[in-house]
């Protein structure tokens, strides 16, 4: 029994005009990717980690099919919200519909055997950037922002990391001590490439975390973020598109 971890599937089974193939030819065929790699790979024993950014649906009932598309797959899922999961909803209604095989993060620790699991999306911070790692492309989506924006959203980054940071320790403070291996799911990444301390990485440490998975970052350039262990947590971003939308295996 494995656990293995992909992040940013960004399906849109239940939104298909949002597509991730408008993001570049890496993402030709990526549901095929990520379906045929999952299947060769993890076997209905195995735990798989998803870190955010699921489905591109704004509701839950649009959500439902990509779930529903995910609980077809091998393998018991834990997935955390990430920043474009705008279809999550509270608790209660979430546990109502959820596949059978597919358990959620929220101000929660999941129980897998003796490995403990929780966790929090985070969110920006001016902490830390990844510009130089990131090979970038036009949004087909975007829009450009007045400095006011700019400015007041600044503020905002800041409140909801905060508040974020606070999920991150309620979670974490729920695991076991006696927790054979504890694993953090950030959407966010929680440190520099360059692994220098920051708030969220003193806040996984204080809790001997062994490894954190995370995503968000997409268009890294291959073999250019340094990311490992430091201060006794292991760092691995798991992208699908970083991944080549192959499952990582974090531990067996």
């Amino acid at each position: 029994m494995s656990i293995w971890v992909l992040s940013d599937l960004h399906l849109a089974f239940g939104a298909p005009e949002k597509t991730m193939e408008d993001f570049g030819a890496a993402w030709h065929n990526y549901t095929e990717k990520i379906a045929s790699n999952w299947k060769k790979m993890i076997s209905p024993n195995d735990l798989v980690l998803i870190p955010g950014d699921i489905s591109w649906s704004m509701r839950l009932e649009q959500a439902l099919i990509d779930l529903q598309w995910i609980d077809a797959l091998p393998g018991t899922k834990v997935i955390l919200r990430g920043n474009h999961d705008y279809w999550w909803a509270s608790s209660a209604k979430l546990t109502k519909v959820m596949p059978p095989s597919i358990q959620f993060i929220h101000n929660t620790v999941f129980l897998w055997n003796d490995v403990a699991i929780g966790g929090s999306r985070l969110w920006d911070t001016p902490e830390y950037s990844f510009g130089r790692y990131i090979e970038f492309q036009e949004n087909p989506r975007a829009r450009i922002k007045s400095p006011q924006e700019l400015t007041s959203e600044k503020e905002e980054e800041e409140k909801i990391f905060l508040r974020e940071l606070e999920r991150l320790k309620l979670s974490l403070s729920q695991m076991p001590k006696n927790s054979r291996v504890k694993i953090a799911m950030t959407h966010y990444p929680p440190i520099s490439a360059e692994l220098a301390p920051s708030r969220a990485s003193s806040v996984l440490e204080s809790f001997h975390i062994d490894y954190c998975v995370f995503g968000h970052l997409h268009n890294v350039r291959k073999g250019a973020l340094p990311f490992g262990e430091a201060r006794g947590v292991k760092y691995l971003l798991a992208s699908a598109d970083y991944l080549d939308f192959v499952p990582l295996k974090v531990l067996s």
